[in-house]
């Protein structure tokens, strides 16, 4: 595998940039849909993808299989997610090994979340309880990798207050994170008011938005319950007055995720980070409807 290009080094030369997010497939169904999907989105030349990583660290082994198999089938620039809730620290340095044997040049550092199924579960004891540890490890033994962090412009669910989470996060930038990507969220000020509390924090780097288009009310408040983030009352009426119809909720998703990425451009941010659950239609659909209204470059398919 040829040795990938850090994203900070993209955001330099390249902004706005286009990312996806994958989640490793449990069955043979769920591969077929993510190889479907990736076909769709090589068609929009996405600066780089994600493969996530699961709770526990139970997908490691398919997280760097799937992510070998975007990168070699379709040649994207793909970011590995690594989590540290649940392994030692002689384990992450045999993953970050293994890693870079692949040639991924870029990780998404992260503590990740305890498995659902097991309330008694506890961090490993010879492992790293933060992101900011974990970061600080990759720097100071991995310095080849280009790191990004999560932020929470709504706060983490777990933080106290927006000011200590916001502590947090200044210390994984202040240990050695090149880049923010955050978490969904469905109020843009949402983000410009977590960007100006990053700046007044001394935070410089790039924070590139996480949209995530909705397809249901259901799956909606699902997701907004797991992560914290706020329903504006607008999008839930929207919702709630197409009455069930699968096919008009997603064209709201669509249309309300479109008018976010819209003034997300146009006020200047580094790029677009899309969550898309391994399906492409709506991702697809937005990125032809930017590139139509001359927000997004026709981007060629050529490699970045």
């Amino acid at each position: 595998m040829n040795l990938g290009q850090s994203i900070i080094d993209k955001l330099i030369v390249n902004q706005p940039l286009t990312s996806f997010e994958f989640f490793p497939a449990k069955t043979e169904e769920g591969a077929r849909q993510i190889i479907k999907t990736a076909q769709a989105i090589k068609e929009t030349n996405p600066d780089f993808v994600s493969i996530t990583y699961g709770a526990g660290g139970t997908t490691r082994q398919r997280t760097l299989e799937y992510g070998e198999l975007l990168h070699e089938l379709f040649d994207f620039e793909v970011m590995p997610h690594l989590t540290c809730i649940g392994h030692s620290r002689d384990e992450i340095r045999e993953i970050l090994e293994r890693i870079k044997r692949r040639g991924f040049r870029n990780i998404m550092a992260l503590r990740g979340d305890p498995p659902q199924d097991d309330p008694n579960y506890h961090p490993h004891p010879d492992g790293f309880r933060y992101a900011s540890e974990l970061v600080k490890f990759i720097r100071e033994e991995f310095p080849y990798f280009c790191l990004g962090v999560a932020g929470y412009p709504e706060k983490h669910p777990e933080a106290p207050s927006m000011d200590e989470d916001l502590a947090h996060l200044s210390n994984k930038v202040d240990q050695g994170a090149s880049f923010i990507t955050t978490q969904l969220f469905y109020n843009n000020e949402d983000y410009f008011n977590f960007e100006t509390s990053c700046r007044d924090l001394g935070i410089t780097c790039p924070i590139i938005p996480g949209i995530l288009p909705v397809l249901s009310l259901e799956q909606l408040k699902r997701f907004c319950g797991f992560c914290g983030a706020k329903i504006p009352p607008a999008l839930e009426k929207l919702l709630m007055s197409a009455q069930g119809d699968i096919t008009a909720e997603e064209e709201i998703g669509i249309e309300w995720a479109y008018a976010q990425v819209r003034e997300l451009l146009e006020r200047g941010v580094p790029g677009v980070h899309f969550y898309i659950l391994n399906r492409s239609h709506s991702v697809v659909e937005l990125m032809s409807r930017l590139e139509r209204d001359g927000l997004l470059k026709k981007r060629s398919l050529q490699h970045c």
